[in-house]
This record gives C-alpha cells, structure tokens and sequence, in this order.
C-alpha cells in the first residue's frame, strides 16, 4: 500500500479526483494563526516578564510561526463546494471553534448533513504563551455525509490523546489521524488529504489498509512528507473497528453507476 503525493495546490493538482472520504486538517483562523504567531514571537524572546507557570515550558527550542495562510468562511466554502460533488462519503475537516459554523452550513447548503463539531482534546497541544486565559487543547471535526449513504452506527463523539510528536507545525498527531481513517473509511477506500502537509493522514490511510491521495503547495514540506511516507511502516488488524449496519462499498457502486 502506497500513497498518491502530489505537490501543487489541491484545485490544480487534485483536478477531477473522485474519492471515498476527505480526512484533513486544512489552515484555522486568522484568530488561531495571529495567536499562535504572537505566543512563538513571545516564547522565541523568553521574556524577562514572562510568568511562572509560562517558565515551565520548554523555550529551549524555537517556536515556529506558521508559514501557510490562514482560511477564511469563503475559503471553506470554496473547498466544500469543489469536494462535497466529488467525495462519495464522509467530508472530516479539522478546524478552530471559529469556522465550525462555516463547514456545516457549507455541507448543508451542498446537500450533505453536517453534524455538531466532533471534539478533540489534546491536553498540553498549546500553552499561552502570551496574554492571559486557558490554553488552547481542543480543536474539532467538523463531519458531513451524503443524505443517500446508508447508516453508518454511533461513532465516537469525541477524542483525547496526547500531543505526540510534531512533524510539521500545525500537524496533527499520527494516533487522531488514525482513530478518524478508522471511523470514517473502509478497508480498501481511496482517503483523500487535499491540505497534506508532512503526509500524516496519507499515513494513517496506509497503516489502516486505505489507498491514500492528497496534495501538498510547499515544496519543502512535500520532500519532508514524501520521506516519511517512503520509510517502513507495521499495518494494523481491522480488530475492534467500527461496523457498518450495511455494505458502504455497495452503495458506493450504485452512486458511480448512476
């Protein structure tokens, strides 16, 4: 099982793709990327002001601004326009509290049902580095399905886990990606990243036993993912997966066919 890598913006590089289900993680806010901006400009001059609590996170290694645009409802809109028509079952979009609205009224509005936002929990993900006020540890996926696909069962709703290991900044740890491929795909099913970055969904799509297609717009990041995707990798046993209360590949056929 290999993946599908390319590099380009995903409208040129993704053109015509058809798949079972887009898992992803695409750019947050201007009020997520200005506040993750600020806290690394704050950690990377370890102000003399800087409180106790503050002091206790690592400023040893510097913190990294982010380098990608942030989206805004237009952005979204644009995207679940363009992949609602062409993704035959679950659209799972990661994003801040802020664009939530957005993904579901976009899913709606291209008639697919938006569900509430799946919440993710990720104790010690950020620390405010910077103002006062709670730290950020939650992010949320925002799910919509055809009306036409068959039931699926209850499915989590939600997920904790530890931070992990940070590939690339904003990346999200490999045991989320995971749990979503596993919730929200089949065995065998073409999992589409348009917004890649270092390729940890595309990897999960792979140790899950998923075809795997996606795109990345840097260059850098896209050699960084293309590494660690070409590194060897232990697939999992489809024990303890969630099961479908009839065949999502049957369905699937029908919709191709029509």
């Amino acid at each position: 099982m290999s993946a599908d890598l390319r590099l380009g913006r995903w409208e040129d590089a993704l053109a015509g793709v058809e798949c079972d289900a887009v898992i992803c993680d695409p750019p947050y806010s201007a009020r997520t990327h200005d506040g993750h901006d600020d806290g690394a400009e704050f950690a990377n001059h370890k102000s003399k002001y800087m409180r106790p609590s503050a002091q206790r996170v690592d400023t040893s290694r510097p913190r990294r601004a982010i380098s990608y645009d942030n989206w805004a409802v237009e952005d979204v809109d644009t995207f679940v326009d363009s992949w609602a028509p062409r993704c035959l079952g679950w659209m799972v979009c990661l994003s801040d509290s802020e664009l939530c609205s957005a993904y579901r009224a976009a899913y709606e509005r291209n008639g697919l049902t938006g569900f509430q936002p799946v919440v993710i929990l990720i104790p010690g993900m950020t620390v405010r580095m910077a103002g006062d006020g709670p730290s950020s540890w939650a992010i949320y996926a925002n799910v919509g399905r055809p009306k036409s696909l068959c039931k699926w069962g209850t499915l989590p709703g939600g997920y904790t886990g530890p931070p992990g290991e940070r590939v690339h900044v904003g990346g999200k740890p490999l045991w989320l990606m995971r749990s979503l491929v596993r919730d929200y795909t089949r065995k065998g099913d073409l999992v589409c990243d348009p917004c890649a970055g270092a390729g940890t969904t595309l990897l999960a799509a792979m140790i899950k036993g998923r075809r795997a297609i996606g795109a990345e717009v840097d260059a850098e990041t896209h050699a960084l993912a293309m590494k660690r995707l070409s590194q060897p990798f232990t697939p999992e046993l489809d024990l303890g997966e969630h099961n479908a209360n009839c065949e999502q590949g049957d369905l699937f056929r029908r919709r191709r066919n029509a």
